[in-house]
């Protein structure tokens, strides 16, 4: 099964992903995962594996208080391992043993790093290792020392919260050793700035990253490159400018903060919503109008293969140029001066669409076994797909229908959207006949 599933990447993806979250189960199966006596029901740890491989940050669980410190290592190793993307680690690992790459390997490497092509994947999967360890290690190293010496915490509980927020934040995992997550420090500059910036060098995508090391010799950036830096800094700031507006006197989040405080609230705020599932405020205090900014921010989500989720920021950029090629009566998208062809196109079309029906099915599921308001459903539903982590704190209550409809939802946005790109890449397929043309009215 795994000799025909290695053929084709767009099957041996969501079998990886499948036997770390099996693994990762058993794991948070035994007594010593626990803190207190006995040991987790089965659909707790199967949830929180789920939530930790496909770097969601869901839990039903206080991950402070319920998981012993083994509980803990497990769900860290599993949030680094979905991170990572299994199939870079498993390639890393058999250049390592063979030192060099079959055809074969190559093009499931390529897969999960998205790489420009067959001849730069050794490049990455080694930044991928360069980059994930070298920010872990800074930020680890900044708030170790800062939660040492500001906080006053033991040196190895200083050094334990910071390697886990670190490793969370970089691989947008939103996991935090606090049960309020980071809603304690929301005006300490010193733990937010650090995790803010791991979680948007994680987000980036590493093929963005690639090209940022890569000696150009003044070529320009590729189009991949220019529209996830360009939109992500849109989403970054107008995110931040809308959280801003509808949160700023409201007295359970942004209300009784400094100016300075609120900005780097929203700043933060913004940053984390597109897939990381950290939160310095209180998520169940926000205003409706700041629930739907959400929304629109955790479906986009981050860049392309990196750790975020969501359909990606070049998805829903190239759809903004080609609704914008269509009511200028343009016959060509163009973007940064150069031509998307039509397959990129369609491609982009079908992952919105196929996300947008997914999101549309979970919300109808789980209205159907709650009696939860349409509003705070729709949030857990897209924090799911999109593996943000963020909730208004329905998780833990749901039913254990509506609890596995989240996990197939986790699971989905996280290898869905790479199986569904290999997939139209693959069967790209030229025939030799047209049907004939005919117009159907639109509108």
């Amino acid at each position: 099964m795994l000799h025909n599933a290695a053929r084709r990447p767009a099957r041996l993806i969501p079998l990886a992903f499948l036997i770390a979250t099996l693994l990762g189960t058993a794991l948070l199966s035994l007594p010593a995962a626990t803190a207190g006596p006995g040991q987790a029901p089965l659909l707790t740890a199967l949830f929180t594996a789920v939530s930790a491989v496909c770097v969601t940050g869901l839990i039903v669980q206080d991950t402070a208080v319920y998981w012993s410190f083994f509980g803990q290592c497990v769900i860290l190793l599993l949030f680094q391992i979905g991170g990572l993307g299994i199939m870079s680690g498993a390639t890393l690992l058999g250049l390592m043993v063979k030192r060099r790459l079959q055809l074969s390997s190559r093009l499931v490497a390529q897969q999960e790093t998205r790489s420009l092509g067959l001849g730069d994947v050794t490049g990455v999967l080694r930044l991928i290792l360069l980059v994930t360890l070298s920010v872990e290690l800074v930020v680890t190293a900044i708030l170790t020392l800062h939660f040492r010496l500001s906080y006053d915490l033991t040196w190895s509980k200083a050094l334990w919260d910071g390697l886990f927020h670190a490793v969370s934040a970089f691989n947008n995992a939103g996991f935090s050793t606090y049960s309020d997550s980071l809603m304690s420090f929301a005006t300490d500059p010193v733990i937010l700035v650090p995790v803010m910036l791991a979680v948007i060098i994680g987000g980036l995508g590493f093929p963005v990253l690639y090209e940022f090391r890569r000696d150009q010799r003044g070529k320009p950036w590729t189009i991949h490159t220019r529209i996830t830096l360009w939109g992500s800094a849109v989403l970054l700031f107008g995110g931040m400018v809308a959280i801003l507006f509808y949160e700023w006197s409201n007295p359970g989040t942004l209300g009784g903060m400094s100016l300075g405080d609120k900005l780097l609230s929203g700043l933060f705020t913004s940053a984390v919503a597109r897939t990381a599932g950290f939160n310095s405020l209180d998520v169940s205090q926000f205003e409706a109008q700041t629930l739907a900014v959400h929304y629109f921010l955790m479906f986009v989500g981050g860049g392309s293969a990196g750790t975020a989720g969501g359909i990606k920021v070049t998805t829903f950029f190239l759809l903004f140029f080609f609704i914008w090629a269509e009511i200028r009566g343009n016959a060509d998208t163009v973007a940064f001066r150069r031509r998307i062809s039509y397959a990129t196109q369609r491609q982009a079309l079908t992952v919105l669409f196929l996300g947008s029906l997914t999101v549309a099915i979970g919300t109808m599921i789980l209205l159907s076994v709650t009696r939860l308001e349409l509003g705070v459903v729709l949030f857990e539903v897209i924090s799911a797909f999109a593996t943000v982590g963020l909730s208004t704190g329905i998780t833990a209550d749901l039913p254990a229908s509506g609890q596995l409809v989240i996990i197939a939802l986790m699971f989905i946005g996280r290898v869905g959207t790479i199986t569904l790109a290999t997939a139209l890449a693959l069967r790209s397929v030229t025939k030799h006949y047209r049907y004939p043309e005919e117009r159907p009215i639109v509108g």
